[in-house]
């Protein structure tokens, strides 16, 4: 167990639009942290993102320029695994079971002090799976964050069959000390948001399929009843690959409920390399 106040050190695995907002955050609640990248051009821009959201968050006077400097003072980049050891180490990288496992368990043999809290970002894999192969599985906690991570206040903390309830109060209080609204939930696929919010995007999809509508009408209908984005400049947001992902991990866990069912359209732009926002192209060009 590692209590809050003993939190020094965090380390963030994953500089896309995930990674870097949670590692954003990290620094700008006081604690040192490091985002790591496999690849260090991307380590590199992520930390220019991050540069910029401070920029424009002083320039709306939501932060001074003091701590816009403290906050980039506390962070450092990396693309040497071996300088992951922290006291917490949060992954978001792709979502796959297979290869969020592998990393935790590679995370645990250069973490062996038992005392290190691994998070996954995931917005779907059960942390109960992603524990089982993990020596001292009771330190693998869900820590779910929303997109921008940086602007989203809520944040799901999940706990898995092992996680050990003095874990999941730790991440409860790290996420407020970051400045969000942490929710404990019980560990399930999507557990709380994505199982009820993935019928925005599933059944948006399945319109559009249909040929009911087209994606600016759906969007700005749904803007118009009230919800601040439309599913498909949610979805590009987020990433149409990464929204995949989430859906796929979903429809075999649900054992292929048809509400779960990823789409063909979807699946097609992927293939081309549309990614949304982050490529410039998704179901808009930008």
């Amino acid at each position: 167990m590692k209590p809050i106040n003993q939190i020094r050190r965090i380390a963030v695995i994953g500089s896309g639009t995930m990674g870097l907002g949670i590692a954003q955050v990290a620094a700008q609640a006081g604690y040192e942290t490091l985002l790591y990248d496999v690849m260090e051009e991307a380590a590199v821009k992520g930390l220019k993102t991050i540069e910029e959201n401070l920029r424009i968050a002083e320039e709306k006077k939501k932060i001074s320029a003091l701590q816009r400097e403290e906050t980039l003072s506390r962070l450092t980049i990396t693309n040497n695994f071996n300088d992951l050891v922290a006291d917490v180490i949060i992954e978001a990288i792709v979502e796959r079971l297979e290869t969020k496992s592998e990393l935790l368990i590679s995370l645990a043999l250069l973490n062996d002090d038992e005392e290190t809290i691994f998070c996954s970002n995931t917005s779907s894999i059960p942390i109960t799976q992603l524990a089982k192969r993990i020596p001292h599985p009771e330190r693998i906690v869900g820590m779910h964050f929303f997109n921008p991570p940086h602007l989203m206040k809520l944040v799901e903390v999940v706990s898995g069959a092992a996680t050990s309830k003095e874990n999941a109060l730790t991440v409860y209080s790290l996420a407020q000390k970051m400045g969000k609204e942490p929710v404990m939930t019980k560990d399930a696929p999507g557990f709380i948001v994505n199982r009820i919010g993935k019928m925005y995007h599933t059944e948006s999809l399945k319109i559009l399929e249909e040929g009911i509508a087209p994606v600016e009408n759906i969007d700005h209908l749904m803007e118009a009843s009230g919800f601040k984005m439309g599913p498909f400049k949610l979805i590009d947001l987020i990433g149409v690959d990464a929204n995949l992902n989430v859906t796929k991990s979903l429809y075999e866990q649900f054992h292929h409920e048809e509400r779960f069912r990823p789409s063909r359209l979807q699946q097609q732009l992927v293939d081309s390399g549309f990614l949304g926002k982050k490529s410039n192209r998704g179901f808009y060009k930008y």
